[in-house]
């Protein structure tokens, strides 16, 4: 036994450490779940590992009740592991993607086991009642097979750069502020790995952001030194408009293709990262509605307005958009222009419906809230509404299990739930539940 052995078993770990483990089962952050000091010892989440798998993990965090760490070896491997495609996916470089070492059929049972334990864990439903399962995207005109490289490869469209204090753009280390230099990101849409901005010097930016739209425009916009701080982390789902912006190249609006609709949106606002999302999101979300003529509609957190658009093209019927941001509040309104029965009204969604600026009867309702989810407010003033369905879009699983927890102590119930793979290579999923009154 080491010296470092001897602290993890007297509880007394520090950061570096090393410590032999056999990895359990995958948990909600793109770690899987061991123990030190057999099975009621101390909780450690280990990222670049498997379930199964004998490693030697580094301890990178030490917090009260669990760790984090990094397997730096693997002595027994998992057949599901695979070797990165990406030099820069691996313990102490790039936090961006979570799950590069699994095979792509390993990554959907990966996400399709923590959807169901949050669902079971928080929400307290049984996921085998649901059919719960995690479904790949199509990666071109025909659906791809799970480990189709063209499915998990060259797929993000919305891109973040840091830049260090040297002014080299690259991306963070996982949960850290540290910026790794890359040559180029492998999930990046081919568009944006074509650009040139990583090969050059930015010392008057304190971040890029790069946009190829399915449209066919690519943007690049920057953030000046000193106007906002950098997030830590390797969030990929959101690209926040924090901070301003000013264009470096490409065009000031950016079109998009969906729901049979082309869009304009600002190269700064909120549109789905997988260029298959949103017209995939757009057809589970009507298929579970089933919108009826002359039905009313609320698109809550709905940005530019996609679900409002293709609910109401259905209906006929009055829709009402919230959205907090000035940007999508914007886009809404150019984008929606056609529809002369689409309401937007600029508020944060808790508050819009505690002042009562949207009102009922309403049929139907498409919610779509940020990673932290709706909250009990709005379920609650929600299921005070009582519109016929709800449909609830959710890029967090653990947030989303917790607002369905509070639907079923108001009575309601979900009716069925679809999870999709969205971003292959990370840990992040999309998931969409139907509700209906019990």
């Amino acid at each position: 036994m080491t010296v470092a052995d001897d602290r993890l078993s007297a509880g007394e770990p520090i950061e570096g450490d090393r410590v032999e483990v056999v990895v359990g089962a995958p948990a909600h952050g793109g770690h899987c779940v061991a123990r030190i000091g057999g099975p009621h010892g101390r909780v450690v989440f280990v990222r670049h590992a498997l379930p199964g798998e004998r490693v030697t993990a580094e301890i990178t965090e030490i917090h009260r009740g669990y760790l984090r760490a990094d397997a730096v070896e693997i002595h027994e491997a998992s057949p599901d592991r695979v070797t990165p495609p990406c030099p820069h996916a691996r313990p102490g470089a790039c936090g961006g993607c979570d799950l590069q070492h699994a095979s792509g059929e390993a990554q959907l049972r990966w996400k399709t086991e923590v959807v169901r334990e949050q669902l079971t864990r928080l929400a307290g439903l049984d996921p085998d009642d649901l059919a719960v399962r995690v479904e790949a995207l199509p990666a071109g005109p025909d659906r791809a097979g799970a480990d189709d490289p063209e499915r998990l490869l060259g797929w993000r469209s919305r891109i973040r750069y840091a830049i260090d204090a040297a002014g080299r753009p690259g991306l963070l280390q996982h949960r850290s502020h540290q910026v790794v230099p890359i040559d180029r990101c492998r999930i990046a849409h081919p568009a944006i790995q074509d650009l040139d901005v990583l090969a050059n010097d930015w010392p008057n930016v304190d971040a890029l952001q790069a946009v190829a739209s399915t449209g066919g425009d690519v943007t690049v916009l920057g953030r000046p030194s000193g106007s906002s701080g950098t997030a830590p982390g390797d969030d990929l789902a959101e690209a926040p408009e924090a901070g301003p912006l000013f264009r470096l190249a490409g065009p000031a609006e950016v079109i998009e293709l969906a729901a049979g609709r082309a869009w304009r949106i600002p190269p700064q606002g909120f549109w789905q990262v997988h260029p298959a999302a949103a017209d995939t999101l757009v057809d589970a979300v009507l298929e579970m509605l089933q919108p009826a003529a002359g039905e009313t509609a609320w698109d809550l957190y709905g940005g530019a307005g996609l679900f409002a658009a293709a609910v109401a093209e259905r209906t006929g019927g009055r829709v009402t958009v919230v959205e907090s941001s000035p940007t999508g509040v914007a886009a809404a309104r150019a984008n929606l222009a056609d529809l002369p029965r689409a309401e937007i009204v600029e508020a944060r969604v808790d508050v819009a419906l505690a002042r009562r600026r949207v009102t009922g009867p309403v049929d139907l309702v498409v919610l779509d809230p940020p990673r932290a989810g709706a909250g009990a407010r709005v379920v609650r003033a929600l299921a005070a509404a009582r519109p016929r369905a709800i449909a609830y879009v959710a890029c967090d699983p653990a947030a989303l299990a917790r607002d369905l927890k509070t639907f079923g102590s108001l009575g309601w119930r979900v009716e069925r739930l679809r999870a999709f793979d969205c971003f292959p290579m990370t840990q992040h999923v999309e998931c969409i539940a139907h509700l209906v009154p019990a």
